[in-house]
C-alpha cells in the first residue's frame, strides 16, 4: 500500500487548505458562542467543489475516489477551525450523498445530487431514533404499504441538519418480523404532509452545525420515494457506514495536525524558570503523544479507505479509523489545554472548543463501545 499523494492530490489539498483559511474562519468565536449555522458559508463550500467531492462528475460532483476524498477533507480540517463545519461537510458526503450516489435510481439523482454537489440543497440521514441509537436495527419507525405508496410514523432523535434540511433520507420498517431484512429507505421531502422538523437542539460542541429531530405522523409517500428495493435499508447501511466510519474523522485529522503545531509554538515561545516550557519533560512528552496519536490515526484511516476503495470488506477497518481518531482527538485536545494551561482554558485563545467538538467523536457515527464491538466480532470474539 502506497499512501503517498499524487500531483493532483496534492494540488487539490493545497487549494482546500487555501480556500478553508481565507473563506471559512471568519467570525468563528461569535458563530460558535450563538450555535449559528452559515448558508453562505456552505454555498462557498458548494461553489468550491467541496460538497460533490465523492459525486460523479456528470452530476457536477468530482468523481474523487475514497482516499481522495480523505486527503481532501483532512486538508479541509487543517485550513478551516470550524470543526462543526468540517464535520457537517464530511457527513454530508459520507451518508447522504454517497448513499444517493451509490443507491439511488436515475430519477432520484437528477433529483437531489446537483443540489447536494452545488450547496443548494442539504439533506439529512435519519436513522437513530429516542430507544434505538447504537441499536440502529431495532426501529419503531414503520412504513406501511397504501394504494400507490407507503404511509410513516414514527420519530428521528439526534439527527444531523434536520432543521434546515431540505429533504430527509427516513430509515423505516416495511416488514417488522423480518428484522434487519425488514429494513426500508424512502426520501422525504421537507414540506411533505405528515412530516415535521423540529427547532435546534443546543449541544456541548459542534456548535455551527444543526441538530435536532423529525416527526412523521401519517405521512404518505408515492411509490418513487423508496430508495432502492424494499427490504434493501440493511445492506445500503452497512456501505454507508463503511463510507461513514472510515472518512468521517478525516477532518479530524487536519485539526490535529494543526493543534500539534500549535502546541510546538506555544512550547517554543512560553517560558517559565527561565528557559521555554518545551524542555519540560512533562510538556515535551505531552507533545510526543500528540505526534503518535496523530501518524496512528492517519495512518488507520488510510488502510481503511484504501480498502473501501478496493472493493475489499472494510467494516473492520472502518471501525479501527473512527475509534483511533475519535479517541486520538478527545485525549489530544485535552493535552492541548494542559500544555496552554490557564490560556487553553478560556475562549479568547481557541483551544477550549476543540476539546469541546472533540467530545461528540466517541459518539456519532457509532458510539466507541460500538466500534469495540465491531472490532471483537471481526476477530471470531
Amino acid at each position: 500500500m502506497d499512501f503517498s499523494w499524487n500531483a493532483e492530490q496534492q494540488a487539490l489539498q493545497g487549494a482546500i487548505n487555501e480556500f478553508a483559511q481565507s473563506e471559512l474562519n471568519a467570525d468563528l468565536t461569535e458563530r460558535d458562542r450563538q450555535g449559528g449555522f452559515s448558508t453562505e458559508l456552505w454555498r462557498r463550500c458548494g461553489q468550491a467543489g467541496l460538497l460533490g467531492l465523492n459525486a460523479p462528475v456528470e452530476f457536477g460532483g468530482r468523481g474523487c475516489d475514497v482516499l481522495t476524498t480523505v486527503a481532501a477533507l483532512e486538508a479541509l480540517g487543517y485550513g478551516c477551525r470550524d470543526n462543526g463545519l468540517t464535520f457537517a461537510v464530511a457527513a454530508q458526503l459520507t451518508s447522504v450523498l454517497a448513499t444517493v450516489a451509490g443507491f439511488a435510481n436515475a430519477a432520484q439523482k437528477e433529483r437531489y445530487l446537483r443540489g447536494l454537489c452545488s450547496g443548494e440543497r442539504i439533506g439529512c440521514y435519519a436513522i437513530t431514533e429516542p430507544e434505538t441509537g447504537s441499536d440502529a436495527y431495532n426501529l419503531r419507525t414503520t412504513a406501511v404499504k397504501a394504494e400507490g405508496g407507503y404511509i410513516l410514523n414514527g420519530r428521528k432523535l439526534f439527527i444531523t441538519f434536520s432543521p434546515v434540511a431540505d429533504f430527509a433520507i427516513i430509515f423505516a420498517m416495511t416488514n417488522p418480523r423480518a428484522g434487519k431484512w425488514g429494513l426500508s429507505i424512502f426520501f422525504v421531502d421537507r414540506g411533505t404532509p405528515g412530516i415535521a422538523f423540529s427547532p435546534v437542539m443546543e449541544k456541548m460542541g459542534l456548535r455551527t452545525v444543526p441538530m435536532g429531530e423529525i416527526t412523521l405522523t401519517d405521512c404518505f409517500l408515492p411509490a418513487e420515494n423508496l430508495l432502492g428495493r424494499e427490504g434493501s435499508g440493511a445492506s445500503i447501511f452497512n456501505d454507508s457506514q463503511e463510507w461513514e466510519r472510515a472518512c468521517i474523522m478525516a477532518p479530524a485529522l487536519g485539526a490535529m495536525a494543526r493543534q500539534l503545531e500549535t502546541c510546538i509554538r506555544f512550547a517554543r515561545e512560553r517560558q517559565a524558570f527561565g528557559q521555554s516550557i518545551g524542555k519540560f519533560q512533562a510538556i515535551s512528552h505531552r507533545i510526543a503523544e500528540m505526534k503518535l496519536r496523530l501518524e496512528s490515526a492517519r495512518l488507520i484511516t488510510y488502510q481503511a479507505a484504501w480498502r473501501k476503495q478496493s472493493g475489499q470488506a472494510a467494516m473492520l477497518d472502518a471501525a479501527l479509523a473512527n475509534l483511533a481518531i475519535s479517541e486520538s482527538f478527545v485525549a489530544s485536545s485535552l493535552d492541548a489545554v494542559r500544555i496552554h494551561g490557564a490560556r487553553g482554558y478560556v475562549t479568547e485563545y481557541e483551544v477550549e472548543r476543540e476539546l469541546r467538538d472533540a467530545i461528540g467523536g466517541p459518539i456519532y457515527g457509532g458510539t466507541s463501545d460500538i466500534q469495540r464491538n465491531i472490532v471483537a466480532r471481526s476477530l471470531g470474539l
